[in-house]
């Protein structure tokens, strides 16, 4: 190692997910959300990665997809609505320069050429790349330059799943398609919205079918890092403060003004954990547990200067304002100016100052890691080199902040320069392994810290209707596992029948239905899709009940499964114990205590 790389080791964790909208709407909500992240995050970021590999700069990063973002990503349907996009974007660009021309507003046509070749640069890139973003990621990976983990399967909210084997249906289908898109086995976990739950007597938080009144069942369930160690998941990340206590600082309430109503500031006791610091990694464990599994804390100040937009850089004049936009079409000419700014006293943007101020904000934040290792080694003394994790949303880079990948390309390169050593997870856990074993705090990387943002007066009726689908789906597989496995047609029927039913199921624990609603960003349609998937789950699994029972689907129920399976395709493996449709060959791990 250089002088430099024995200062500590820098993490630089990306986290990209998308709930399932293909097929579920198109615009303002729907398969638009994910198009305009592939299009401004995920094929510039994967630019971003190339071109410094063919540089000689290996970035290192560690990267998560959730597994419902792989589904979508693989899926024809994606190439079809991404090449509607860009046309509709180019067209768009076409439509503006005329009308820019017809009310002399000629000033304005350089931006609309800067438009014009983003999006006709992204429509080449995504040919090159034969339309297939996973086997870029694949093989950066293959390759070295990165590491891929895994998340929950759609992104369930998992502490507060009234059942284990809710909980484990998130992770094991997620192991099953991470082998499936990427060749092999994941290492690490993003835990959606870094949400963990110890182990403890646990009760169901709001009523719920099978789940009785509030608070009154209760049993003891295992800890978040049980489940991951009996998937031979080894690390998971968290928020600072449910590692070394003391008050969150979440940035969501920049982004959703709304969120500092659910604030209270000191609405609980939170234990304060001096002697551990975030520039540590620490092995995991509950008392009476039966595994671990190692956590990365982020860093805070790394947090803020790039999430913050009111203190951080994506609230730099120069850079492209995410709010403005021109009408119809939508393309946006305008930058920040100031970060309290009125939408009317925006100025015009300039692509080369926001460019040039990505090199000034890279070198910047370089010297940040850099002297944060350098004054975390002198303190440590004989304790071994600090870690320094940097972990943020995928989508911050590009979409909330344009010039992000940019920065990236800019700060990997000054890290390089500066001989500052970057590491993936694996590679740091292999090189220096956790030292201490801790017991870690309940909570989320959300607002307060703990779980409001998902659990509060307006999400509670989501939660008392998934806690009664969680016991009828786990009942209906109980039922279906006890018959005989025959193969005649009105088990394959059947089978069919449980494998949507269960698709409905997963897609009904999404946890972004609750914070679009909390943070009112498309609360109807976050209802509006909950409510449809749950429909869908009850036609479903009554449908196979009377299967079961001896009946025959009709014409029109063998219509309705047919649309179901087109429209919520994803997770074409999916295989409960007894039932047989798309068998992944994947054993389940057991698991003490569930």
């Amino acid at each position: 190692m250089t002088a430099a790389s024995s200062s500590g080791t820098f993490l630089f964790v990306l986290h990209a997910h998308m709930p399932y909208v293909l097929n579920h709407g198109r615009d303002p909500h729907g398969s638009q959300w994910l198009c305009e992240a592939a299009a401004h995050s995920y094929l510039p970021l994967l630019g971003v990665l190339w071109r410094l590999a063919a540089e000689g700069i290996s970035p290192r990063l560690t990267v998560g997809l959730s597994p419902v973002l792989c589904e979508q990503l693989a899926s024809a349907q994606f190439h079809k609505e991404l090449a509607a996009f860009l046309e509709t974007r180019l067209l768009t660009c076409q439509q503006n320069r005329s009308e820019f021309r017809a009310q002399g507003q000629r000033e304005r046509e350089p931006l609309v050429d800067f438009w014009e070749a983003f999006y006709q640069e992204r429509w080449t890139q995504f040919g090159r790349y034969g339309g297939d973003l996973l086997a870029q990621f694949q093989g950066l990976e293959e390759e070295g330059h990165l590491e891929l983990i895994t998340c929950g399967a759609t992104h369930g909210y998992l502490p507060l799943l009234s059942r284990d084997e809710t909980v484990a249906l998130q992770l094991d289908q997620a192991m099953a398609t991470h082998r499936r898109h990427f060749g092999r086995t994941p290492r690490g976990i993003w835990l959606p919205e870094c949400a963990y739950r110890p182990r403890y007597e646990w009760s169901p938080p709001v009523r719920g079918s099978g789940a009785g009144e509030r608070g009154r069942l209760r049993a003891v369930r295992p800890g978040l890092e049980e489940h991951l160690a009996a998937r031979g998941l080894n690390y998971f990340f968290a928020d600072t403060h449910m590692v070394t206590g003391g008050a969150s600082h979440s940035y969501y309430h920049e982004l959703y003004p709304v969120l500092e109503r659910l604030h209270t500031g000191d609405e609980h006791e939170i234990l304060r954990r001096q002697e551990c610091t975030p520039y540590d990694s620490y092995w995991v464990a509950s008392p009476g547990g039966t595994g671990r599994a190692a956590v990365f804390a982020r860093d805070q100040r790394l947090s803020v200067q790039v999430w913050s937009r009111e203190l951080g850089y994506p609230g730099d004049g120069a850079y492209l304002d995410f709010h403005k936009q021109h009408l119809p079409g939508g393309l946006k000419y305008w930058r920040v100016t100031h970060p309290k700014a009125p939408l009317e006293e925006k100025e015009t943007y300039d692509p080369r100052e926001a460019q040039a101020q990505t090199r000034i904000h890279a070198e910047q934040f370089c010297d940040l890691v850099a002297g944060i290792l350098r004054r975390q080694q002198e303190r440590r003394g004989a304790q071994g080199p600090p870690i320094l994790c940097a972990s943020y949303d995928m989508e911050l880079y590009g979409h909330w902040w344009f010039e992000g990948p940019q920065w990236v390309y800019h700060m990997s390169k000054a890290l390089h320069r500066a001989g500052v050593t970057v590491r993936s997870c694996s590679e740091q856990l292999s090189m220096q392994p956790p030292h201490r074993t801790i017991t870690l705090l309940e909570g989320s990387w959300g607002e307060g810290g703990d779980h409001r943002v998902w659990l509060n007066k307006d999400t509670e009726w989501i939660w008392e209707r998934l806690y009664e689908v969680e016991t009828e789906a786990w009942a209906l597989r109980d039922a279906v596992a006890a018959l005989s496995p025959e193969g005649n047609g009105a088990r394959r029927a059947l089978d069919r029948l449980v494998a949507q039913a269960f698709r409905s199921f997963l897609l009904l624990c999404a946890s972004d239905w609750q914070f679009q609603i909390t943070t009112q960003s498309a609360r109807d349609y976050a209802e509006m899709r909950f409510a449809r998937h749950y429909s869908e789950f009850k036609r479903l699994a009554q449908l196979a009940r009377d299967v079961m029972a001896g009946d025959q689907l009709t014409a029109e129920d063998e219509g309705f499964l047919a649309r179901k399976e087109a429209q919520d395709f994803l997770f074409p493996a999916l295989a409960l114990p007894g039932c047989s449709p798309g068998a992944s060959g994947d054993a389940k791990p057991s698991l003490a205590g569930v």
